[in-house]
């Protein structure tokens, strides 16, 4: 209780309220327009926190996180263009009721679903973390390479017809981990003596390249400029939607369950548990020919469930170091930048800075539903931002960001480097997320694998006489060979 007090005495103060505030806002607005998103708000901000006190960079961070999250709905509704991926579901009905003149009432019912998502779900979060840190720190080098190769072939798993392209993007980003001096032996590898590769590639050049450069870039040659669409229509003031609620009530409970089991599975996140929610609440409805027409129901589902997916995804992340989805990546790498390494001793070294996270983001989800109860009329000017003056000044602050943080050019070179990377993944199909999570795990894999080795003396074979870390490498064997296997039979049995 103690250390909860503290870390709310931390949160309460001036400059920190201050800036939760302003990346609650940053996030909601960037969330809500299409093409932008929460992710590419904290690749553009992490380097600017590097001068920042670690508890208010990571509150920072976290703020931002969530509003987008909270945001995301807003393009939905009232373009039918999801403002993020993990609202995509939420335009099927959403934008039918905008069209049938109900779009105060599907803007507030995503609003409160925002909120019953966020905050239950970081309430369990807050209980769960300690249980699993206290079972994680009994693993060895084993285990947590299990761990993080399923981490990895998880992800890999995902990537629907396009299972190799997810290997070599996770290749790729483990390749690139390599460069520098080695952990343990600290060998210099691929530095050809270059003073500049001796600490290997810095992760805010990597993000920054990936995220803010090759999304800008690619936009602007497609000619994006703005939301494919205006909204014409009349909001009027927010309404608390309780008939809707009251309704809704095994909805919003078997929502929350689908987002915040699914936010726990590394990789997977907000973007899958809005479609499946919304699939489960369509199939268990009693008017499941109203969904796409309209239907409040399909709304409130999604909405519950990509936010408490967030719950979820903190879950991994503080307590094992690894993270849910791509954001929780960057905001593992945020934590790395500041001198701070998540896992199971995180809680036991650092129960405030714990605590804090958890309060920060349901100060967060408090930001985004005052904002969104009181703002719901001004939603439509969000939309309109032309994207000819955004894309230019989030490239100079990325940048600028950048040259902060590794105070040099080359930073900058490697930057734009990473950016032409981007740009050739995005061109040949490869998906990002398997690189970002391989090149943000790379050197935990390869620290615990050679722990492993060395403890027991060259012998490959503890990895699968241990049962813990027998059981992870298993299971991330079969999430690849999975689709194959479904694939074969279903063949099989058209055939038969």
């Amino acid at each position: 209780m103690t250390d909860f007090i503290n870390a709310l005495g931390v949160l309460l103060q001036p400059n920190c309220l201050f800036m939760m505030t302003i990346g609650g806002l940053i996030g909601l607005v960037l969330g809500a327009i299409p093409g932008l998103s929460g992710a590419l708000a904290i690749t553009i901000i992490l380097p600017l926190t590097f001068a920042m006190d670690s508890n208010v960079a990571i509150a920072l961070l976290i703020s931002i996180w969530v509003g987008s999250c909270s945001g995301g709905f807003i393009g939905s509704v009232l373009l039918g263009i999801p403002g993020t991926p993990s609202s995509v579901a939420t335009c099927y009905d959403g934008y039918a009721m905008t069209k049938k003149g109900e779009v105060t009432r599907a803007l507030s019912a995503g609003t409160v679903s925002n909120f019953l998502g966020t905050v239950p779900s970081i309430i369990i979060a807050m209980i769960a973390c300690p249980i699993i840190s206290d079972w994680a720190i009994k693993m060895g080098p084993w285990e947590y390479f299990g761990l993080g190769v399923l981490a990895i072939t998880l992800v890999i798993g995902l990537s629907k017809g396009k299972m190799f392209k997810g290997f070599i993007a996770a290749g790729i980003g483990l390749l690139i981990t390599q460069v520098g001096y080695s952990p343990i032996s600290s060998t210099p590898r691929f530095t050809f003596g270059s003073y500049y590769l001796a600490g290997g590639f810095d992760m805010v050049c990597v993000l920054t390249g990936i995220f803010a450069g090759a999304t800008i870039l690619q936009d602007y040659a497609k000619g994006n400029t703005g939301a494919a669409g205006i909204f014409t229509g009349k909001i009027d003031r927010f309404h608390l939607p309780l008939k809707d609620l009251k309704n809704n009530v095994v909805n919003i409970i078997r929502s929350f369950a689908v987002g915040l089991g699914i936010g726990f599975l590394p990789g997977m996140g907000a973007s899958l548990s809005n479609v499946v929610a919304y699939s489960m609440e369509k199939n268990a409805s009693k008017h499941p020919e109203e969904f796409g027409q309209g239907c409040v129901d399909g709304i409130i589902a999604p909405e519950v469930s990509n936010n408490a997916a967030i719950g979820g995804a903190i879950i991994p992340m503080i307590s094992l170091g690894i993270p849910g989805d791509g954001t929780t990546a960057l905001l593992l790498g945020g934590l790395t930048i500041h001198g701070i390494e998540a896992g199971p001793l995180l809680q036991k070294n650092h129960p405030i800075f714990v605590y804090m996270i958890f309060m920060a983001a349901v100060f967060a989800a408090i930001i985004a539903l005052v904002v969104e109860m009181g703002g719901v009329k001004l939603f439509p000017l969000l939309l309109k931002a032309p994207y000819h003056y955004l894309y230019p000044g989030i490239l100079v602050i990325a940048l600028t960001g950048v040259y902060t943080n590794t105070n040099n050019m080359f930073g900058i070179f490697m930057a734009l480097v990473f950016t032409a990377l981007g740009l050739w993944m995005s061109y040949a199909g490869i998906p990002v997320t398997p690189f970002i999570l391989s090149f943000v795990l790379g050197s935990t894999l390869e620290t615990n694998f050679r722990k492993a080795i060395s403890f027991a003396k060259g012998d490959m074979g503890t990895f699968f006489t241990r049962p813990v870390s027998c059981i992870l490498l298993l299971i991330a064997v079969i999430s690849v060979v999975r689709p194959f296997a479904m694939d074969y039979w279903k063949k099989k049995k058209m055939q038969a």
